[in-house]
């Protein structure tokens, strides 16, 4: 297990493996508030690597095996800020960010404020995955919910009030067994690192200079996402992208590692052959 450290008690698990080929990307990920590398290595990390193509997968501080300090280190900012170090340190080959939800605001962030610092490579193909959102009560609301909800609930309660929400009904009929059990609920230590991740979520400003991501891009949305999806301010903001490409997958929700991984895989390939 390879940690990168930020401090003597602060950290980042990460693996890298660098590119086979020598027009090969490294395709940099950033998981959900809630995920872990888990997400991209089950499937989707070997078979860009089979292709070639190389991997940097890392876990925010407070998601797994990434340790913290004290509750205040994790923030949206920080987020950013320790993703920009890690990359300047490592120095992944043909950097592409790759994003999931709130993971793909981070990795715009990651690039806009990376670029201007010494040292720093800017990435040359962005990968948005149910990503764009225009902030306003709505997503305010929802982000705040989630958050109490884990404060009440733990991750169990999230998951039974949100995944009919956030999935397609194959994957609803195939897995709603294993939810809902009469089992108690158990909260969630407000200062532990989920809940610390989900009330950093609340915090994220999502005013991107949009038209300043100039690599070629690739929008790809879950239309059967029915907590984040609006079609009509993605539909806005993928316009001002300079270089973007769309993909709408109708049967699927959010959780696009979860439903439909291959997809990411094509859509990852795709965006490859894009650079060369």
């Amino acid at each position: 297990m390879a940690v990168f450290t930020i401090g003597p008690d602060d950290g980042l698990y990460y693996e890298h493996r660098r590119p086979s080929q020598d027009d090969g990307a490294t395709f940099v990920f950033f998981n959900a508030l809630t995920g872990d590398t888990g997400a991209w290595e089950a499937s989707i990390g070997p078979a860009l690597r089979e292709a070639g193509h190389g991997t940097l997968m890392w876990n925010f501080r407070g998601q797994k095996d990434s340790p913290f300090s004290s509750p205040e280190v994790i923030s949206a900012d920080g987020i950013v800020d320790d993703a920009i170090k890690l990359i300047q340190a490592e120095t992944p080959r043909r950097p592409v960010y790759v994003g999931l939800s709130i993971g793909g605001l981070f990795a715009a962030q990651a690039h806009l404020k990376g670029v201007a610092r010494e040292g720093s490579m800017p990435c040359e193909g962005l990968l948005f995955i149910n990503t764009l959102r225009k902030f306003g009560p709505r997503l305010d609301w929802t982000n705040r919910a989630a958050h109490r909800a884990a404060l009440v609930g733990g991750g169990r309660l999230i998951q039974d009030l949100m995944l009919p929400h956030l999935t397609g009904p194959a994957w609803q009929a195939a897995n709603s067994a294993k939810f809902l059990q009469d089992e108690p609920y158990e909260p969630l230590d407000p200062d532990s690192g989920p809940a610390r991740l989900l009330a950093a979520g609340i915090g994220a400003d999502w005013n991107v200079a949009y038209e300043k991501l100039a690599m070629p891009t690739t929008v790809l949305s879950g239309l059967q996402d029915h907590v984040f999806y609006n079609a009509g301010a993605i539909a806005e903001l993928t316009k001002r992208l300079p270089n973007a490409e769309k993909i709408d997958i109708a049967d699927i929700g959010h959780l696009v590692t979860m439903e439909r991984p291959a997809a990411i895989t094509r859509a990852c390939l795709a965006l490859a052959d894009r650079l060369n």
